[in-house]
């Protein structure tokens, strides 16, 4: 899946960190994602989810909160407000970008600041946590007798997943003085409850509380015994794809159709994407493919590069033309592979006496219990694969110039 990764800023104006993950195919919808407490946008679960979103259609924005991850700013000095007013900063740049999120998604703490957060994004239109507290308070129980110490010198060191955490007096009192029913109840988004029944750190009476406090559309499904974090990829991929299926309908996640076809005997490419080098092939009525180039040369590697395909339609040809040789001589030929490379060689090296030219190496694999003659044989066939003598031959290329509307009646 194509990435991108940027920073915009946050509540504070410190840059946060972003990550956002586009479908190799059609862009359907946009989501974001917001982790778990402390967690980081990099987490498994979360790159999982991610992947198996993009899969579907949706691009997903995940980014991580101030002072966590690779964001700017204290985490000492941030609250469950401050996370909130984050996640509408993350959709407010989706929506100057033109990708505005119709779906958010959180994790943990994260689904609870989602809650908070909907209302304040209007282009959302689902809403699903995973393993969310109803109220945000809960998180507090994890600090124990840091408690104290917060509470004496207004920050402590909280030990959260193994490692030290920097909390605020700030934090505490702000989760303290949140109540979510009135948010939950007043979404008037379709919502998602995701949780596990044996969630050891955020029970599944929680789940309960969002569900019954929301009003319909609402769903609520079990994530079995899959663990707080969403660890274990089968959890989070089943995750994904429950989301994705809910969502379906409540968005328009249909593909659109691609464009009409080419009359027999004709292939067309157009582009897919001007601001790009994406191009949609047509092969007649029929058969559609993709190409582009890779992200290095400004493309985003949607598709095979035009080079690729002429070296596939060498590799192609090739593999068939030994196939049938094989086939009509009954020979047990079980299966046959091409590699095909491309590089250009300077005129000497290739016996010529022109210029620099391009050169075509294919790599045959012939398996099956074949003899030295028979292999050598089909060797010899591989030259009169089609697509290799016009190669060899060289080619004239007629070009004309249509008027539009006359190449749209074609």
């Amino acid at each position: 899946m194509p990435t991108e990764r940027f920073t915009f800023p946050g509540h504070s104006g410190d840059l946060l960190a972003a990550r956002l993950d586009l479908p190799d195919g059609a862009h359907l919808a946009t989501a974001l994602l917001a982790h778990c407490f402390t967690c980081g946008k990099d987490i498994a679960a979360a790159r999982r989810i991610a992947a198996r979103l993009t899969a579907h259609g949706i691009a997903v924005l995940r980014f991580d909160f101030t002072g966590l991850g690779h964001s700017g700013g204290e985490f000492e000095n941030t609250s469950f407000t401050s996370n909130v007013a984050d996640l509408v900063a993350a959709a407010d740049t989706l929506d100057e970008r033109g990708m505005a999120p119709s779906l958010i998604i959180g994790h943990s703490l994260g689904g609870a600041a989602v809650l908070r957060a909907a209302a304040e994004i209007p282009s959302a239109k689902a809403i699903v946590t995973i393993g969310a507290p109803f109220d945000p308070e809960h998180v507090v129980h994890n600090f124990g007798s840091a408690l104290d110490t917060i509470a004496r010198d207004g920050v402590g060191e909280v030990q959260l997943g193994g490692r030290p955490v920097r909390i605020g007096q700030g934090f505490i009192e702000d989760v303290k003085a949140e109540n979510l029913a009135k948010d939950i109840a007043g979404l008037n988004k379709a919502l998602l409850v995701l949780h596990a029944p044996r969630d050891a750190i955020v029970g599944v009476e929680n789940a309960t509380q969002i569900f019954v406090a929301a009003r319909h559309p609402k769903s609520f499904v079990t994530l079995d015994d899959a663990d707080h974090l969403v660890t274990r990829p089968k959890d989070a991929d089943y995750a994904a794809d429950v989301i994705a299926s809910w969502a379906g309908k409540y968005l328009d996640l249909r593909a659109p159709a691609p464009p009409i076809g080419a009359p027999e005997g004709v292939t067309r490419s157009s582009e897919a994407d001007p601001a790009g080098f994406l191009q949609d092939i047509h092969a007649g009525p029929k058969h559609h493919v993709r190409a582009d180039e890779p992200e290095s040369y400004g493309g985003t590697d949607r598709g095979l590069t035009p080079y690729q395909f002429l070296a596939a339609g060498l590799g192609a040809c090739t593999s068939m033309t030994i196939r049938m040789y094989a086939r009509r001589k009954k020979w047990p030929l079980d299966h046959v592979a091409v590699d095909v490379t491309h590089n250009r060689v300077h005129a000497q090296d290739a016996g010529v006496e022109i210029g620099p030219l391009d050169q075509f190496t294919r790599m045959i694999t012939l398996t099956g219990a074949l003899d030295d003659d028979q292999r050598a044989r089909l060797l010899e066939i591989a030259d009169k694969c089609p697509v290799h003598r016009s190669l060899e031959a060289g080619a004239r290329i007629k070009t004309e110039l249509t008027q539009a509307a006359k190449a749209a009646s074609i």
